[in-house]
């Protein structure tokens, strides 16, 4: 059982659950991890995530409010009291905010910040069109309009807006166990600006790096781009096999995993590969990235911790986006460094990196602050489940092999059918399949496979979509 490092719920400790969760979040606003009028979950979206009873997480916030650590503001939701770090606020203080807007006035944005290509059913890596929150998103990008006209006229911090980082941090420390402040976090361009950070800030050209089998093309060509050598690690049910990769290459000096949901297999990271992982990356002094593509965003169940929580020698980055959850036209991405990198990483994008604009970030910065992100996550969480479900019934009614896997379903393809041609022939038909050979680096397992993703495909489409791709198949 998987446990957040600051919020660890044990359900076999002496201490009730409610003293846990008041601990742990005390301890986060004392140390200055939970900053000053930083917003709480609501009960429901706390209990939701620890998987506890909202009495349960009342109770903690309750205890808190006595201490005068936190003050509810009715339907605005419970926030962090300007004097709650004590710890933490020197380490804060040199990190000025931004000034409150002024009077200047925007048009209210009424669309995307640019206009995203449609997706198509089985597309794997976006989200549901069909359940974005526009009217919400619009309303937070009116006013982070009006909010970056206010802005001063000089050149921005090239870690990012200081709110959107404060609330990255806490809303990691909440949810994903990951104990980090403002001034670790970076935000990037998406995914992989902050993967092109983290490998031009290392300089590792010309080292041996571990990639998993089958894994992320875009991650395996962005390394073979900066001039590492790929040593592919098989992936079984346990996740990324250690032992493989220490026999396979043993000084390799960068791992670059997904534990939370391997993709595209959508496997966990068993605990105790996780320690074995991190301990061979301290003996080694190598470094691992964390590619926590989905987050909190896991159709079933409790998601495990971020694998940095579990970071005790600092050789673990975290990366994280906003791509998945909310949309990749944003291009918003962060990396959560290890104290020792953060000024390097700094000191790197002020040279070769560029976050993305002001308004963009101070519209997610509110999306987060407001709690309507951790809403979203709930309502997505349900209805990726929903539509998961209903292809694997609909596969199931037709005879099909498949397993799920993360936010898609694997489709076992019958012997001697060529997974490319079947994703190439589907996409004429207006499917877009992911073909599962794509996704390793040499030579593919014999069996084919398609990856389908599930966002886009609605309850009540997935049986008429699936008959089609199944006729591909045998024809």
């Amino acid at each position: 059982m998987y446990h957040s490092i600051k919020l660890a719920i044990d359900r076999k400790a002496a201490a009730t659950l409610a003293d846990q969760i008041f601990l742990g979040l005390r301890g986060a606003i004392s140390d200055g991890r939970l900053a000053p009028q930083a917003r709480l979950p609501s009960w429901h979206d706390l209990a939701a995530q620890l998987g506890v009873a909202r009495g349960t997480v009342r109770q903690a916030y309750e205890r808190l409010r006595d201490e005068q650590l936190v003050y509810a503001a009715g339907a605005a939701g419970t926030f962090v009291c300007a004097g709650g770090a004590v710890a933490g606020a020197g380490r804060q203080g040199s990190e000025s905010t931004r000034a409150a807007p002024g009077a200047a006035v925007l048009e209210v944005v009424r669309a995307f910040p640019g206009r995203a290509v449609s997706t198509k059913p089985f597309q794997v890596g976006v989200p549901a069109q069909d359940a974005f929150p526009f009217k919400t998103w619009s309303r937070v990008m009116g006013r982070a309009a009006r909010a970056a006209a206010a802005l001063p006229l000089s050149y921005p911090d090239p870690r990012g807006e200081y709110s959107l980082r404060a609330e990255i941090a806490a809303y990691l420390c909440v949810a994903r166990g990951l104990d980090c402040t403002p001034g670790q976090v970076l935000v990037c361009n998406g995914y992989a600006g902050a993967l092109g950070l983290v490998l031009r800030a290392l300089e590792l050209k010309g080292e041996q790096a571990w990639i998993e089998q089958p894994g992320y093309m875009a991650t395996r060509d962005a390394l073979a781009a900066a001039g590492l050598q790929l040593v592919p690690v098989p992936v079984d049910a346990e996740g990324l096999d250690v032992a493989a990769g220490v026999h396979l290459a043993p000084r390799a000096k960068l791992a670059v995993v997904t534990p939370g949901q391997q993709a595209p297999l959508g496997v966990t990271l068993s605990l105790r590969r996780r320690q074995v992982l991190l301990e061979w990356a301290a003996q080694a002094g190598a470094w691992i990235i964390e590619d926590d593509y989905l987050g909190e965003l896991q159709p079933q169940g409790r998601a495990a911790p971020a694998l940095a929580s579990q970071d005790r020698k600092g050789r673990v980055l975290h990366l994280g986006t906003f791509s998945k959850t909310l949309t990749p036209s944003l291009r918003v991405g962060f990396l959560v460094a290890p104290p020792e990198l953060a000024d390097l990483l700094a000191q790197t994008a002020s040279i070769c990196a560029s976050a993305p604009p002001p308004v963009v970030q101070l519209a997610v910065a509110e999306f987060l602050h407001s709690g309507a992100y951790l809403r979203h996550l709930r309502h997505m969480k349900r209805l990726y489940q929903e539509r998961r479900n209903a292809l694997g019934a609909a596969l199931e009614q037709l005879g099909a092999v498949h397993a799920p896997a993360a936010l898609g379903v694997l489709l076992q393809l019958p012997q001697g059918v060529n997974d490319v041609e079947v994703a190439t022939r589907a996409r004429s038909l207006g499917m877009a399949p992911s073909a599962l050979s794509g996704w390793y680096a040499g030579a593919a397992p014999a069996s084919g496979g398609l990856l389908l993703g599930v966002t886009n495909v609605p309850e009540d489409t997935a049986a008429g979509y699936c008959e089609r791709l199944l006729a591909l198949t045998r024809s």
